[in-house]
């Protein structure tokens, strides 16, 4: 069992680490940056280190400095939580080279799924069902990339290696944009990435985004604690969850989540993972892995009764897995909203003082979030400040519960999305299920 953890991230995440190594008996130790000494796990932490300026890229992303606060505090481990530096590979690597334990899947691990091309292949390889694409990065033959074009059919998809975030991606709908849509991509890439490497693929016009949650102790054991629907996104940035992803056949999903388990122990994978998929016409095509632990990680823990934190915990610590395969039991439906401090309507960033802040309660509601009345919503980082998450016997009366709770959440001194919120829970398509990851740009634009 580990001792004593240093959780390097920031707001619900970090307080979501810092519970779940409470319930463990493991030590905790908070960084924070300048502009964070008032988050609550600063004040809940055994300890905490100030490890730099409010700018992420001097604290938050500080390598050296979270590595020294490791030393001076004598952690054994760190737990990236997501975003920062939760998939870097760099960072895992100095991690374990400075003799301590990175809470993840290793170096080599990160930087293979880091890299889309590499990653699309290992999963080819498990049998993994891939969007038609060129399987490879494109090269300077000008006339096999037409080729090859032409063959997927229009419209097809430019695609960064090492893109992320909504980045890195351009989508082209007839063979005399190709070329220029090629060269503009590979020149954004380099300049965020520094990495001008890209790939194509056959661009999907309605499809949804279906991901799946897997777990693997390192040693050649994985499970699938079953699959999640991200579609309701606004700039490729996830809004709503839910699980189980409505409306798959049972045996659709029986076979990606199979496939999904041989990668992962094809990979020695450790810690938490999540393959993410585009689904459309009853078919799964994976588009990337991502090494951590989700934001949307509590509806797959409300459906299935495990907590994602602490098997990522426990094997870190070097136990087996605490749970088999045939044990875990999908039991009714769970949906999660993401609310951020942004003007509703104009999705401007809203700092500021949180004057009051009163969490819903009642049947099947979980909150996670490091708000309190008096606290200060700073400018410098993501405006994610709390996740509102409801369980249900089945969809219709977790979405019924996730309605009454969006209507007693209160966040008063700074503005919220919870109004969208509203609207979209008590949309009538999305109520039906299954719409697709366009549905709420369209929704906005007509409401424009």
């Amino acid at each position: 069992m580990l001792d004593k953890v240093l959780i390097a991230n920031r707001g619900e995440i970090a307080l979501r680490v810092l519970r779940a190594c409470k319930e463990l008996g493991i030590k905790t130790v908070a960084v924070h940056s300048v502009a964070d000494r008032d988050l609550m796990h600063v004040r809940l932490s055994d300890e905490s280190v100030c490890v730099g300026p409010p700018s992420p890229s001097e604290s938050y992303l500080n390598i050296p400095a979270i590595i020294s606060a490791m030393e001076v505090t004598d952690a054994d481990a760190v737990h990236p939580g997501y975003g920062f530096l939760s998939e870097n590979s760099d960072f895992a690597e100095q991690v374990e080279n400075s003799g301590f334990i990175f809470i993840g899947p290793s170096a080599e691990t990160i930087r293979l799924m880091g890299d889309k091309v590499s990653a699309i292949e290992v999963m080819r390889e498990a049998g993994v069902p891939t969007v038609p694409g060129s399987n490879g990065p494109l090269d300077d033959n000008k006339e096999r990339t037409l080729s090859l074009a032409k063959e997927i059919g229009y419209p097809v998809i430019i695609k960064a290696a090492a893109g992320g975030g909504g980045r890195g991606m351009r989508v082209v709908h007839n063979e005399a944009a190709l070329l220029k849509a090629i060269y503009v991509t590979q020149t954004e890439a380099k300049s965020f990435f520094g990495d001008g490497t890209v790939y194509l693929e056959k661009f999907l016009e309605n499809p949804r985004h279906v991901e799946i949650q897997v777990i693997g102790d390192g040693k050649g054991n994985a499970i699938c604690l079953g699959d999640r629907d991200c579609s309701l996104q606004r700039r490729h940035q996830k809004v709503i969850e839910e699980a189980p992803a409505p409306g798959i056949p049972d045996a659709v999903r029986k076979e990606v989540w199979e496939t999904c388990i041989k990668a992962c122990e094809n990979l020695n994978y450790r810690g938490a993972g999540t393959l993410e998929f585009l689904y459309e016409d009853e078919r799964f095509y994976f588009i990337e892995m991502n090494t951590r632990v989700q934001v949307e990680h509590p509806v797959t823990e409300m459906v299935t009764g495990v907590d994602i934190v602490k098997e990522q915990l426990l094997i870190a610590g070097g136990q087996p897995l605490s749970i088999r395969q045939e044990d875990i039991r999908i039991t009714g439906h769970a949906f999660e909203c993401r609310i951020n401090a942004e003007d509703p309507n104009t999705f401007l960033p809203s700092p500021g003082e949180v004057k009051m802040f009163h969490a819903p309660g009642g049947p099947g509601i979980r909150v996670d979030s490091h708000l309190y009345s008096g606290y200060k919503v700073p400018p410098y980082y993501d405006s994610l400040i709390a996740k509102l998450i409801s369980y249900g016997m089945d969809r219709e009366q977790a979405l019924t519960r996730m309605e009454i709770a969006l209507d007693e959440m209160l966040i008063d001194g700074i503005r919220s999305n919870i109004p969208l919120h509203k609207d979209l829970v008590r949309d009538a398509e999305f109520q039906k299920g299954g719409v697709n990851i366009h549905y709420l740009e369209q929704k906005l634009k007509l409401r424009s």
